[in-house]
C-alpha cells in the first residue's frame, strides 16, 4: 500500500507562488506505475481535479491552471509536486494528491493554500 503526506501550502497573496509536494511511503513501485494527480477542495464543494503527470502520456491541467501551474514528479524520492504560480483567490482550497485511475491510495491530511486578494 501507499502512503501520501501532501505539504507546502501557505498564504499568500494573489499573484504569489508555491511548490506543493506529496511525499508517498511504502510500496515504491505501486507509486511508479500509476498515473497520479493533484485535487482539490474548498468548502462545500467536491474534491475537483487539477492536473495529472502519468508516467507515459502528457500532463495534463484543468482549464483554469493550465499556463499557471507545473505538475512534476521524482520517482527516485517518491514525490509528486505541482509548481503553482500567478496565484488567484480562486486557487485557494485544500489540496491532495493520489493517483488516477482504480482505487485511490488511502487520502492524505491535505496541504491548505490560501491565496488573499
Amino acid at each position: 500500500q501507499v502512503q501520501l503526506v501532501e505539504s507546502g501550502g501557505a498564504l499568500v497573496q494573489a499573484g504569489g507562488s508555491l511548490r506543493l509536494s506529496c511525499a508517498a511511503s511504502g510500496s515504491s513501485f505501486l507509486f511508479r506505475i500509476n498515473d497520479m494527480a493533484w485535487y482539490r477542495q474548498t468548502p462545500g464543494k467536491q474534491r475537483e481535479w487539477v492536473a495529472t503527470i502519468p508516467s507515459s502520456t502528457p500532463r495534463t491541467y484543468t482549464n483554469s491552471v493550465k499556463g499557471r501551474f507545473t505538475i512534476s514528479r521524482d520517482n527516485a524520492k517518491n514525490t509528486v509536486y505541482l509548481q503553482m504560480s500567478s496565484l488567484k483567490p480562486e486557487d485557494t482550497g485544500i489540496y491532495f494528491c493520489n493517483k488516477v485511475s482504480g482505487p485511490p491510495f488511502p487520502w492524505g491530511q491535505g496541504t491548505q493554500v490560501t491565496v488573499s486578494s
